[in-house]
């Protein structure tokens, strides 16, 4: 699907790259780089060398672009300008070379244009979270009471303020029946070196808290924590160690151990990888002991499925259910809850930082029928209207979005490809040429190269026809690839540059993530190399031989 916020990503970044892309040189290429690319493409496209009206007015257009793009990067107040702000930043009027006189000078308009930057980048850094928890009870209703048992409201901003520096502020509220309690909290982190970091919190209200934690990197796998806790008004004490292992790739273990009112030792093992993720813990205390595992299985991106467990001497309870991304940000989930407390329903809404929660108490008691039908009817009824509303509307959905996005940058990306014909056009003869003069000597051949969606390029399994379907997405590229082989029989690609900005190529499926595949012979064997939009690339490579 097209998405307008990776679409308006695309366009800057493409903006940043073209320029490098169409002199074929690195983002880093000296002067005299820049200077050899622009006499060997101006060579190219200089509209002296054409005769027929058509090719020479292709040339010219493509001649001008090459001009413009040498003067930008030849020029060191532009060029500074162009890897900042892409060509947005000269249109804008941040052209500050025939402002000011000065390298001194520009370089300090620089500097305030990069502070700004990082103004923006520090105001993106805060994080707001917070949660609403609505406890609605079935049987309180159905006695004559309201139907609200209680509420619970969170919020909680965290801002870096600098680099090492990380304050928050938070608070939350308590309202069961007609009583109420609330505390608001406040933390300060700093991380003293890669290694090591402290956090001071404190806690005011019903039961006021003073806290430090400090946190080292013991060893690469190891991890340790150590804290204090002090209530002030009654002066108790806890002390805290927590020690944490990495096990795998993917799992971790963990011991804490905490001294004061309540004792307690607990140990901790948690997993996670693309699918799925698990975790469990055996704690012990003074006055309590419990044992708690979930596990949750990513069904697809969107959808999942999480099984949880408790058990102790405070809990006694099983809860199973689902959830599913319904927008890039939102999340719905559907738990059931079953325990020494009763039957719960709960449904959660998580956008963002925020939470929305809605526990619902169907039953206080424990009835066998009644526990498998508040099961079983809900979920059937998820199921069906899953099947036979829900999927078909998003589906309907994203379909209309994604031709409304296509009809938008449609003509955008049509004359981005007459702008690629036009280019290959002029890159043809030199093109057949040094293909012609690579084959006699066996030397490197593109026999095949498509650029395009990554996705449909990766669907064609392994075949080397490109069906119908996948080539409205991707554009045929061995042409200029066979132009770009120098003398030597190599091709390189730089690294950070958009491959759509070469000459001869263009963005079939802007928004999209893309790939390059290249079939090419070299001393009578075949070759074959994918490589991602941005990545280097240098050919022949006995790597890429089938």
């Amino acid at each position: 699907m097209w998405r307008e916020k990776d679409m308006e990503e695309e366009v800057s970044d493409a903006a940043k790259g073209d320029l490098y892309a169409f002199l074929h040189i690195a983002p880093d290429a000296p002067n005299e780089d820049i200077r050899k690319a622009y006499r060997q493409w101006a060579q190219v496209y200089h509209p002296d060398k054409y005769q027929s009206l058509e090719m020479k007015n292709i040339a010219t257009e493509n001649f001008q672009r090459i001009q413009d793009a040498y003067e930008i990067l030849i020029d060191e107040y532009k060029r500074q300008i162009y890897d900042i702000y892409g060509m947005e930043g000269l249109k804008s009027g941040l052209e500050l070379g025939p402002k000011l006189n000065k390298l001194e000078e520009v370089r300090e308009e620089l500097e305030k244009l990069r502070r700004r930057k990082e103004e923006e980048k520090q105001n993106a850094r805060i994080r707001p979270t917070g949660s609403l928890v609505a406890n609605l009870s079935l049987p309180q209703y159905l006695q004559g009471d309201s139907i609200m048992r209680g509420m619970a409201i969170s919020s909680d901003v965290q801002a870096q303020v600098s680099k090492r520096n990380t304050v928050g502020i938070g608070g939350n509220l308590l309202v069961i029946g007609e009583s109420g309690t609330g505390n608001l909290s406040m933390t300060a982190r700093n991380q003293l070196s890669s290694v090591s970091s402290i956090e001071f919190m404190a806690t005011s209200g019903l039961r006021s808290i003073i806290g430090l934690q400090t946190s080292r990197q013991l060893s690469v796998h190891s991890t340790g924590t150590s804290g204090i806790m002090i209530n002030p008004t009654d002066g108790t004490v806890n002390l805290s160690n927590t020690w944490t292992r990495q096990l795998s790739e993917t799992s971790a273990g963990n011991i804490q151990l905490v001294l004061g009112r309540d004792s307690s030792i607990a140990v901790g093992w948690q997993k996670k990888d693309d699918k799925s993720s698990a975790a469990g813990e055996v704690k012990f205390g003074t006055s309590s002991f419990g044992v708690s595992c979930h596990y949750t299985h990513k069904f697809s991106s969107k959808s999942h499925g999480r099984v949880v467990g408790r058990i102790g001497s405070r809990a006694l309870e099983f809860e199973v259910g689902g959830g599913r991304k319904i927008s890039e940000y939102s999340t719905v989930r559907m738990l059931y809850n079953i325990g020494i407390q009763g039957i719960t329903w709960r449904f959660e809404l998580n956008r963002g930082g925020q939470k929305l929660i809605i526990p619902i108490l169907l039953s206080t008691g424990f009835d066998s029928l009644f526990a498998a039908g508040a099961l079983l009817i809900p979920s059937s009824a998820y199921f069906v209207l899953k099947k036979f509303i829900f999927k078909p509307y998003f589906l309907s959905r994203d379909r209309k979005k994604a031709l409304e996005k296509m009809e938008n940058y449609s003509l955008q990306v049509e004359e981005a490809r007459k702008n690629a014909e036009k280019a290959q056009k002029l890159l043809k003869n030199v093109s057949d040429r040094k293909k012609n003069k690579q084959m006699e000597m066996d030397g490197l051949v593109i026999t095949k190269a498509v650029y395009g969606n990554s996705r449909a390029l990766k669907r064609r399994n392994g075949s080397d026809e490109v069906n119908n379907d996948v080539a409205s997405q991707v554009s045929d590229v061995a042409l200029p690839l066979n132009f770009l082989v120098d003398d030597s029989g190599t091709l390189k690609l730089h690294e950070g540059i958009k491959k759509s900005g070469i000459m001869g190529f263009y963005d079939p499926c802007p928004g999209e993530s893309k790939l390059l595949v290249i079939n090419y012979t070299f001393n009578n064997q075949r070759y074959e190399v994918s490589v991602d939009d941005l990545d280097q690339l240098s050919i022949p490579n006995e790597n890429h031989r089938h």
